[in-house]
C-alpha cells in the first residue's frame, strides 16, 4: 500500500509514523505547501459547511448530523468534483504550483 499525504503535523506525529511503519505503508515524498488536488477535500468542505449550518451541540449530535448530511450529498455532486479535476490540474500547471482559483 502507498499513501500520499501533506506535511500537516497531525500526519507526521510519532504515533502516525509508527503506525505507518508497523503496517508497512509506503509514504510518497511530497513537498510541503503543495496544492491539494484531491477532489475529496472539496467534498469534506461541503460536508463541513452543511454540518456547521445545523449547529451541533455535542459529539453525539455531531456524529449523527455528519452521517445524515453525508447521505444527502448526491452522487452527481461527487461526479462534478471529479469532472473538474482536469481544470484544477491545468490551473496548477499554468500557475506553476502557486495559488489558483479552484
Amino acid at each position: 500500500m502507498c499513501l500520499q499525504m501533506n506535511n500537516d503535523p497531525k500526519h507526521t506525529s510519532k504515533v502516525v509514523e509508527k503506525w505507518l511503519k508497523d503496517n508497512r505503508v509506503k509514504v510518497l515524498e511530497w513537498p510541503s505547501q503543495s496544492p491539494d488536488l484531491n477532489p475529496i477535500e472539496n467534498l469534506w468542505a461541503e460536508l463541513k459547511k452543511r454540518v456547521r449550518a445545523r449547529r451541533p451541540t455535542n459529539l453525539t449530535q455531531l456524529h449523527q448530523l455528519c452521517q445524515k448530511e453525508w447521505d444527502k450529498i448526491h452522487p452527481t455532486y461527487c461526479g462534478k468534483l471529479v469532472e473538474g479535476y482536469l481544470k484544477c490540474l491545468t490551473q496548477v500547471k499554468q500557475f506553476k504550483g502557486n495559488a489558483t482559483k479552484y
